[in-house]
């Protein structure tokens, strides 16, 4: 595998901003004359105007604009400002001042810090010809501690100005951090390829292995240096990577050509021998940024919807997700346990289920297997979240298909209420209720989990996800999101709380009236708050805890309120019994019929009568008027006639 060919920053076409600091009288204003002019100044200004360096300088041709700067006190605003738009920055010292080398660590770098300024730095070890000899003393064991404390350092290099010595190397080497940072690849401290570097290869492998044997033969090898490198690779050349990798590590090549722990332990090599323009050449042909994540340009473009629309995957992409957990489900046992998730997941940046939403989200089995029911409803539940994020894991684990054809975007929910039914496939439902409801559980029994008497409380939203068998032998997808009663206030603040709800489940404890009296206010809550927003959503009420004995007053109550508000009477449930009473396929029906069991509150009457009194009235002027109109039409005509005759 050839290194040519050059790395494109992903915004090459600005440029490289690079930005040099350091304490007065260090060589910031010579090194740049220095490096720009190829000749010493003799006079200089105290701050240079922002200096162009010739493009043909460095091999990659990127433009590069060095920024100088002063570091007087009455200039710290301007200079945090420079900073803050710096590509990269060169912190200069002068190597006949060790006070200025020491002011690095005690205050340069920690004010890059506490500026918040993330790019590569480039220490600069100026008027190196004005060093003592005696004093000299190796450049690495005086970096090595502080770069140990400052990993944000890419190189050190002294240099100078007067002498021509390394003054391009600087800025060479402060472009080449920006166009093919060390950071993202490698971890200095371990010496060893980072993970998602060593993802992003292994997802590049796989697309290169086009008959699937696990090895790049000859052929495939030379494809993919036409790919990357715009250059075919002789046979000799060839036989000499493999040979190289064979040498080192035997593994790294098999009958069939190298193999993947050899095109990896490849790319550790380019890199070790600071190569890293070879690498990030690869990564960029393959669509990928600084960050080793695929590009927007690769991904799904922005989705226009409503906020009552939500986004759900095609039949395609199931199909395909379909396929890919038979693939790895390497057992056989219809479910995909924990190593098969993350072999699932090994060419995407990192494994998108991991943390919250979507940790603990699905149903497991006994052994913590992901059935193809769970590992789809997790998919579902992601789309419906971040559908960006979704196609964009969809491509990772070797979607091929335009990533617009992944997913499709669902009808308004008003349109469905017009015609009294929801063409989704997904659901997502809104849990509501009091402290010590049973909110929790109603979550946890939908995903199989056992009933615990242990109480904790909710902080945070929680979500949970299942398909639903229906009556018709379909699925469908229920999301479950609980909404902790502290956060309600806060959630209904917004206009468009309500509009990614499809249906909300109101749950109280049914031995305790005050948990009854509480759930029904937050029921009136949110019924007001989507009436006057117009996210009216069907609502369902659930008598938790009904292996204990109601409270007094519970039946006169919820007939009451049911009656009062139009909506269906509590579902009685126990979590601790295992009696559910079909609670998620009656949640999943009320979804499917938007405008049935929506919530009427004392003041949406109030107001739906205004609107009909006012619509009557409208209606009698308007046939007053047209009654009128018709008169003095019947009269005119009358007149003509009279006249006419006379």
């Amino acid at each position: 595998m050839a290194g040519g060919g050059s790395a494109e920053k992903s915004s090459s076409t600005a440029g490289v901003r690079i930005v040099v600091a350091g304490d007065r009288g260090t060589g910031k204003s010579s090194l740049i004359i220095t490096a720009a002019a190829e000749s010493f100044p003799t006079n200089v200004p105290p701050v240079l105007p922002p200096t162009r360096l010739p493009e043909d300088m460095f091999p990659e041709h990127v433009p590069v604009t060095v920024i100088d700067t002063s570091s007087s006190l009455e200039n710290r605003g301007k200079l945090a400002d420079e900073l803050k738009r710096a590509d990269a920055v060169v912190l200069t010292y002068a190597c006949d001042e060790p006070s200025t080398l020491d002011r690095l660590s005690t205050f340069w770098l920690p004010e890059l810090r506490r500026l918040e300024v993330k790019v590569p730095v480039i220490v600069a070890g100026c008027k190196l010809d004005l060093r003592d000899d005696q004093q000299a003393i190796s450049l690495e064991l005086v970096m090595s501690p502080i770069m140990q404390q400052f990993r944000e350092i890419e190189t050190c290099i002294e240099c100078s100005a007067y002498k021509h010595i390394q003054t391009p190397e600087v800025f060479y080497y402060a472009q080449k951090a920006v166009l093919h940072p060390t950071a993202p690849l490698f971890d200095q401290e371990a010496q060893t390829l980072k993970p998602r570097c060593v993802r992003a290869l292994k997802r590049i492998f796989i697309l290169c292995d086009h008959d699937r044997d696990g090895a790049l033969s000859d052929a495939e090898l030379n494809d993919f240096q036409v790919k990357c490198f715009n250059a075919p690779l002789q046979p000799s050349e060839i036989v000499g990577v493999k040979r190289v990798v064979q040498e080192k590590l035997p593994e790294g090549v098999n009958e069939n050509g190298l193999t993947l722990t050899g095109f990896v332990f490849l790319h550790a090599l380019f890199i070790e021998k600071g190569r890293l323009e070879t690498t990030w050449t690869v990564l960029r042909k393959y669509g990928y940024n600084n960050d080793i994540r695929l590009g927007e340009d690769q991904l799904l473009a922005p989705i226009k919807r409503t906020p009552d629309q939500s986004v759900e995957l095609t039949s395609e992409a199931v199909e395909f997700l379909r396929g890919v957990f038979t693939l790895f489900d390497s057992d056989g046992d219809g479910a995909l346990n924990a190593h098969e998730l993350e072999d699932l997941f090994s060419t995407a940046p990192e494994s998108p289920w991991s943390e919250a939403p979507y940790a603990n989200a699905a149903e497991i089995n006994a052994l913590g297997g992901l059935s193809l029911d769970g590992f789809l409803s997790q998919w579902a539940f992601m789309t419906i979240l971040d559908p960006v994020l979704s196609v964009e894991n969809l491509i990772y684990i070797g979607y091929a298909g335009d990533p617009s054809s992944a997913v499709r975007v669902t009808r308004k929910r008003h349109f469905d209420r017009k015609k009294q039914s929801s063409d989704r496939n997904v659901f997502q439902c809104f849990v509501f209720g009091p402290k010590e409801a049973g909110k929790s559980s109603l979550l946890h029994s939908f995903v199989g989990r056992q009933f615990s008497e242990v109480y904790t409380p909710t902080t945070e939203d929680r979500y949970t996800v299942n398909t639903v068998d229906q009556p018709d032998g379909t699925k469908k997808t229920l999301i479950l999101r609980e909404i902790p009663e502290d956060a309600i206030r806060k959630l209904l603040i917004h206009k468009d709380a309500l509009a990614a709800c499809d249906v909300a489940v109101f749950v109280h404890d049914s031995s305790n009236g005050s948990s009854w009296i509480r759930a029904t206010e937050l029921l009136v809550q949110v019924a007001s708050h989507g009436e006057s927003t117009g996210y009216e959503v069907p609502c369902l009420i659930v008598a938790a805890k009904d292996d204990l004995e109601p409270y007094p007053t519970a039946i006169q109550d919820s007939t009451r309120v049911s009656q009062d508000m139009g909506i269906e009477a509590p579902i009685p449930i126990s979590t601790k019994l295992g009696d559910f009473n079909n609670v998620f396929r009656r949640t999943v029906r009320a979804a499917e019929h938007p405008h049935l069991s929506i919530p009427e509150t004392e003041a949406g009457k109030t107001r739906k009568q205004y609107h009909r009194v006012l619509n009557r009235s409208l209606m009698v002027v308007s046939v007053g008027a047209a009654v009128a109109i018709v008169g003095l039409a019947a009269y005119r005509v009358y007149a003509t006639r009279k006249n006419a005759s006379s």
